[in-house]
């Protein structure tokens, strides 16, 4: 889940924004909305809030009930500066639709309203998606403040050609479909790594984490193997982002050729064996396991002791065994009070049904559902996009950089039940 804020300016297309906040909280993310004086001409504040269950914020000196928070945010006990706290808490912030008037503010650096204040002080990546008409979107005032804004790093997005309010009217300025602006908005998010939201409490200083990444390589002979494309980055992420938030953590890397995160303790691995062993040895003291490597289901019954020659041979035949059930022995061994997230990368339909029979066959907390089938995302990817299985019901996570991923699976972890 990701945080989305959206400005919305004044001009016909503000219409649209309202099926964007029914698109992306149906997504999964978390929206709040600030409207320009000028925008609530066109749609009333009442239909953003009940779209995205959170108050709906216009004037500067208003107060925010909900203290800056987002729908899937706790409010501070304090209160914090409205414009400053919405963007601190915000993955990405979209101006859509962007008046001529508000691009002109968001080019001379002005902050006369909550939405342009808000847009100073982001530090997350801003999209700006300009609706006009034609004649104003292509006035030279207007394309220069655009090319302003690309330079310093905003992106904006072209406006769509057809038919425009004015009647008759047809040209350049339309706001893009609401559906083709979320993509946008998931793009920019799957390319920008999440910032770090500290645990509650500080609930996982001190905490000890365990996360196995990579891919287990099973010899075929001295230099052939049977693996996977796993790069070990979402273990990686897991473990960076856990650190951040205090905890001890230890990395046991399957064959990973991605440097190694600052802070972490790091044992190096290559078979599923090895890889049963090392567990067994560190499980017993962590709080925490996150089993995101992927380990070979499979292995050679008898590996040749040196190479084997193609010389002479039309044929190859490899006898192939089980490899030990790492998770589940893990799992059948728990001590109270210990979490087990284990991860399912699973090819087409059926991946949650058999991610929630993993969960039962193998006791686990919950269960990280990803689709290999698609080659943007997941083995190999520096995206994902992933279902959280657990007793408590399923939580999609869309497509996103595999930092925010770590950064969303943390937060679940904190609300699964606490084993007694």
């Amino acid at each position: 889940m990701s945080r989305i804020l959206l400005g919305v300016s004044g001009g016909i297309a503000a219409y649209k924004a309202l099926e964007f906040v029914r698109l992306a909280t149906g997504a999964g993310h978390a929206v709040r909305v600030v409207q320009t004086p000028a925008s609530c001409r066109f749609v009333g504040r009442a239909s953003f809030a009940a779209l995205s269950g959170a108050p709906v914020l216009v004037g500067e000196f208003e107060r925010d009930p909900a203290h800056g928070a987002f729908p899937d945010q706790q409010p501070p006990t304090h209160e914090p500066i409205g414009h400053l706290e919405l963007v601190r808490n915000a993955d990405v912030y979209l101006i859509a639709p962007a008046s001529a008037n508000t691009i002109a503010k968001l080019a001379g650096g002005l902050a006369d309203n909550l939405l342009t204040s808000a847009a100073l002080a982001a530090t997350c990546p801003l999209v700006v998606a300009p609706a006009m008409n034609n004649h104003m979107y292509e006035h030279p005032s207007v394309r220069a403040n655009l090319d302003t804004l690309r330079a310093r790093g905003v992106h904006v997005v072209e406006p769509d050609a057809g038919r425009l309010a004015s009647q008759g009217e047809e040209g350049v300025g339309r706001l893009p479909d609401p559906a083709r602006l979320l993509e946008l908005c998931e793009e920019v998010l799957a390319n920008t790594p999440r910032p770090t939201h500290s645990a509650p409490d500080g609930a996982w200083r001190g905490r000890r984490v365990l996360v196995t990444a990579g891919g287990t390589r099973e010899p075929i002979d001295s230099v052939r193997f049977i693996g996977n494309g796993s790069s070990g980055r979402m273990g990686l992420a897991l473990a960076e982002a856990a650190h951040a938030r205090g905890a001890v953590v230890t990395v046991i890397a399957a064959n990973i050729a991605l440097p190694r995160p600052a802070g972490v303790a790091w044992r190096e691995v290559a078979t599923a064996e090895q890889l049963r062993e090392a567990c067994e040895q560190e499980f017993p003291r962590c709080d925490v396991l996150l089993m995101a490597a992927a380990v070979a289901d499979f292995r050679p019954t008898e590996p040749a002791n040196g190479k084997l020659k193609k010389a002479g041979r039309e044929h190859l035949r490899l006898d192939l065994e089980a490899t030990p059930d790492v998770l589940k022995t893990l799992a059948a061994g728990r001590r109270p009070g210990q979490t087990l997230v284990g991860f399912a990368a699973e090819h087409g339909s059926g991946a949650i049904e058999y991610g929630r029979g993993k969960l039962r066959e193998k006791g686990l907390d919950a269960v990280v559902v990803n689709d290999i089938s698609r080659s943007d995302i997941g083995i190999g990817a520096d995206s994902n996009e992933v279902t959280i299985v657990s007793a408590e019901g399923e939580e999609h996570i869309p497509r996103a950089s595999k930092g925010s991923i770590a950064e969303a699976i943390l937060d679940a972890v904190d609300r699964l039940p606490k084993a007694g």
